[in-house]
């Protein structure tokens, strides 16, 4: 064992992990020089999530696990950048993986299916470069390294919204979300995990309200909340009459589609109050209503201020032109899709075999 770690420490990984750790104690003096632009929401969070790893694993081991899901997450950045559409710089979340913010999202499921799969190919080949490092200096580390990184992307193609699997599936065809529907169950019990058992519930109850509940094209109505503050004093001194506090009332509105970044807003108006909001929606809806649901009169240094309360009431719209796909673009996606599957567990039998590695061992 002795002799087996002091291998380990000769391998040029644990030099370029000691390297990232010494620039990760030096970060806060980093931080000035990054001027915290796009990258730096990345780079904090990558520290943080590095360091909780730590708190649980080697931390060699939480550095290149923190490395290779850097390295998916780019996949999803180059095939974005690929579509033209544009994004943030990834955002880590310990024991949760890492996420990017889509700033215009995807008109169509083949795009989707694109920016997708863009994330398990570069992770798949990120971990297959560990690997191959893995079997040139025997090391143990960068064994389970490259198992972990197979693993992850693996379960990462379950046909489950909001894995990458899930979106791939919408340009293969929709029927795989009931193939995730089962083998989510399945992942369950093996991995005995609490959060994929949220991950799966959430798409199961999405699931259960777009194609049962809505099937009899009852769409689900839906409302989100939203408080703007306004100037009070100003109202006051020209004579506006301030509405008590259960003062409720309709607002006309009106509603768009920004061109930019393809998010639909609803404008807030009440001219007596000379006030306009708006609403960002989280997704295509059809407005049925607007409407102010109280007022707050606050205190502040700066004067008073009043607090309006309004509701939209919306329903989804779920635009089915969207999953149209030419028939030959269903196919390369499909087999691109079942391929890489199919690569990643070839990959980690090889790890197996070559290092006795497996999380089939309890």
């Amino acid at each position: 064992m002795e002799q087996q770690t002091k291998r380990k420490k000769q391998s040029p990984l644990w030099y370029i992990g000691a390297a990232a750790m010494f620039l990760l104690t030096q970060l806060k003096a980093l931080l000035p020089l990054l001027k915290l632009g796009k990258a730096g929401g990345a780079i904090i969070t990558m520290a943080i999530s590095i360091w909780a790893y730590a708190q649980a694993f080697p931390w060699q081991f939480a550095v290149g696990f923190v490395l290779l899901i850097f390295i998916h997450e780019m996949g999803h950045v180059w095939a974005s950048k690929i579509k033209g559409l544009p994004v943030s710089a990834p955002v880590f979340i310990p024991f949760l993986g890492a996420m990017i913010n889509m700033k215009r999202h995807p008109r169509d499921a083949a795009t989707e299916a694109y920016v997708a799969l863009g994330g398990p190919l570069l992770g798949t080949i990120g971990a297959a470069a560990v690997f191959a490092a893995a079997y040139i200096w025997d090391s143990g580390l960068l064994y389970s390294l490259a198992y972990t990184g197979f693993f992850l992307n693996l379960i990462n193609l379950l046909p489950i919204h909001p894995l990458d699997g899930g979106r791939i599936a919408t340009a293969v065809t929709r029927w795989l979300w009931l193939v995730g529907l089962i083998g989510g169950l399945v992942v369950i019990v093996y991995l005995k995990s609490w959060l994929f058992f949220i991950i799966w519930a959430m798409f199961a109850y999405d699931l259960y309200v777009k194609y049962v509940k809505n099937s009899k094209g009852k769409q689900e109505k839906r409302a989100v909340s939203v408080t703007f503050m306004i100037a009070a004093e100003p109202l006051i001194q020209q004579g506006y009459l301030i509405p008590g506090p259960e003062h409720k009332r309709e607002l006309p509105f009106t509603t768009y589609t920004d061109l930019q970044d393809e998010t639909q807003r609803v404008e807030l108006f009440w001219e007596g109050l000379q006030f306009h909001g708006t609403v960002p929606m989280t997704q295509q809806a059809i407005i049925h209503r607007t409407h102010v649901t109280g007022i707050e009169r606050i205190q502040k240094e700066e004067g008073e201020q009043l607090s309006i309360k309004c509701q939209v009431d919306y329903t989804p719209y779920d635009n089915d032109k969207y999953y149209e796909v030419l028939p030959s673009t269903r196919w390369r996606f499909g087999i691109s899709y079942v391929s890489l599957a199919a690569v990643l567990l070839l990959l980690m039998f090889g790890v197996h075999e070559l290092s006795g590695i497996s999380f089939l061992r309890r």
